[in-house]
């Protein structure tokens, strides 16, 4: 048996540790280890839970959970880098706590039997979040109450599939589990299995220890009975025949198997890992898969292309190369960068990845009074409230803002308030229209309560500026020309802000940062995302936002980090990739 295990999952050691969203993400994609099998080629005896899991699921999480050799090496460096714990996976064990079960024990209860490969699957999007909170059950040492499980008649449907290597030892453990729970026995398609008064079954199907709803359970059968399988879907295989060498953990959506109405809302708890998803992959099937390493956590999120000629990819973070080229056109003092391609077509989509995003940070509620005057949530929302008019789906709206819209821009420089130069730009195929756009936006933020007033920026010909509640500094909206003559709308935070826009001293492509970007991506992609976090912390700390719940609780992870570079490129076969590398910092002692 792999060493790793002892280290991956086991004790029952319970220690205090921040907790929120974004915590629960990082771990969720840091440490899938009870979601799946992000790895295909362990020892020749282990079984992939994808074959026994419905062609239908509409969420799969997967992960080797007794990974070996190197890629062991690699998941321990980038776990204890993030959290710098010595055991980073130390409560992974309390995600398999059913109602009435005791604190587990790993090497007596377990480890005689757990596979390489373990799976968690739900039928629709619209549960995404409690898979979130069964993560942080286990990992960041939340409520081990029968309350956590998520899994039941009213409530998830789905289940956890975990391969074995003794079937005699997890049928007793799962006879152990099924006893605490009050189960009574029953059986489905002549396999036999306990359903505890809640609706959680427990079974073993096939070689396959499952724990879950009963109907989840049964899609299990089913499955192994015949039925299509995840793995035999077209869309699954061959995502996962591209997927990166060396993955620990990867997660599969597919929104177009979750029932209709499924989809969670943005601000939902169940939204926090489906926006996450949407971020990266928008509306189409994706494998976004982790990579780790002692000094980075990749995440390559692989999305099958439309197949429509000149179709959007979806999602915030696409593979168009204009998205890189508009990147390197950006200041070149930028601390923070993002490309966008084709906004005329594509800023709906962006802005619900944003509205993802939103909720990925701000949700968690409040935990006492806030230190800082500002929001994070009112700022964050503030941000995009004119983008919400921009992108508005109204025929009108259309007319008068995305016709003219080319690819687009964001960019953040300066550590301070004070210094802070920010601004969004978007590039115009129509000069009157966008110049006619400043004062339409104007008046749509007016009737939202915005204050709007005329001010005079040199090298624009309409500017106005806005005062938006949430926002500490007036947003200065602009059309003017750059210095090749090209027409450009800007949503800058003052006047060197939207100067900076059109008139950069200099360009990022011929910054260091960018080289060091494009060359942690890989694959001979440029880079169309760029953020430095410790400028970002600091300018969050000179307002007191790091201090502010719920923000408080990511700071020791956004601590751990040092850069995000990302960019994306076409595979091949229909398959675009967008690469987002997380650079780490080196682990204490």
């Amino acid at each position: 048996m792999s060493r790793a295990i002892p280290t991956v999952l086991r004790s029952n050691h319970i220690a205090d540790r921040a907790r929120g969203p974004l915590a629960t993400v990082l771990a969720l994609v840091a440490a899938t280890a009870l979601a799946g099998c992000g790895s295909t080629h362990s020892s020749g005896t282990s079984a992939d839970p994808a074959t026994a899991i419905p062609a239908s699921a509409a969420l799969y999480a997967g992960a080797t959970v007794r990974p070996q050799g190197t890629q062991q090496t690699a998941a321990l460096a980038a776990g204890k880098a993030l959290t710098h714990e010595a055991d980073p996976y130390l409560r992974l064990l309390g995600a398999l706590q059913t109602p009435g079960s005791p604190k587990l024990n790993f090497k007596s209860e377990v480890a005689s039997w757990l596979g390489p490969h373990a799976g968690v699957f739900l039928a629709s999007l619209s549960s995404a979040g409690s898979l979130t909170s069964l993560l942080e059950q286990g990992l960041l040492g939340g409520s081990s109450s029968a309350g956590a499980f998520p899994f039941s008649a009213n409530g998830v449907q789905g289940a956890i599939v975990m391969d074995t290597t003794n079937t005699a030892n997890a049928s007793s453990f799962l006879a152990a589990q099924a006893k605490h729970a009050g189960a009574h026995s029953s059986s489905y398609h002549g396999v036999s299995y306990e359903i505890s008064s809640g609706g959680v079954a427990f079974g073993l199907v096939d070689r396959f220890a499952v724990i879950g709803s009963e109907s989840g359970l049964h899609d299990v059968i089913e499955t192994t009975h015949g039925g299509t399988s995840l793995a035999a879907g077209p869309g699954y295989s061959k995502l996962l025949a591209s997927a990166p060498s060396g993955a620990l953990a990867h997660i599969y959506s597919n929104p177009a198997s979750s029932p209709a109405g499924g989809q969670a809302s943005a601000g939902s708890q169940e939204g926090i890992l489906s926006g996450l998803v949407g971020v990266l992959a928008g509306a189409h099937a994706a494998n976004i898969s982790l990579v780790p390493s002692a000094g980075s956590l990749a995440l390559d999120a692989d999305t099958l292309s439309s197949p429509a000629a000149g179709a959007s990819s979806g999602g915030l973070l696409s593979a168009d190369p204009q998205s890189a080229k508009v990147l390197g056109e950006l200041p070149g003092e930028s601390w923070l960068a993002i490309g966008l391609g084709n906004l005329g077509t594509n800023l709906t989509q962006d802005i619900a990845g944003l509205r993802g995003l939103t909720s990925l940070v701000s949700s968690g509620g409040q935990e006492g009074p806030s230190v800082s005057p500002l929001s994070l949530k009112s700022l964050l929302e503030g941000m995009i409230a004119p983008l919400n008019v921009l992108g508005a789906s109204s025929a009108q709206a259309k007319h008068d803002f995305a016709s003219w819209m080319g690819s687009g821009g964001v960019f953040a420089s300066g550590g301070n308030l004070l210094e802070l130069k920010a601004a969004i730009v978007i590039e115009s195929k129509d000069p009157a229209l966008s110049r006619a756009a400043v004062s339409e936006l104007g008046a749509q933020l007016r009737k939202a309560g915005g204050v709007v007033a005329p001010v005079s920026i040199a090298g624009t010909e309409a500017a106005i500026g806005v005062r938006l509640t949430g926002l500490p500094l007036v947003l200065d909206v602009a059309d003017g020309r750059d210095s090749s003559g090209h027409t450009k709308f800007v949503l800058g935070f003052g006047e060197a802000s939207v100067k900076d826009a059109l008139a950069p001293p200099s360009e990022l492509s011929a910054a260091a940062p960018h080289t060091a970007a494009a060359a942690s991506i890989g694959e001979g992609t440029q880079p169309s995302i760029m953020l430095d976090f410790p400028t970002l912390l600091s300018l969050l700390e000179g307002v007191g936002l790091t201090e502010a719940p719920p923000l408080s609780k990511f700071v020791p992870y956004l601590r751990s980090l040092t850069t995000l570079s990302g960019g994306g490129h076409e595979l091949g076969g229909g398959v675009q990739r967008f690469r987002l590398v997380l650079g780490l910092q080196p682990a204490e002692g």
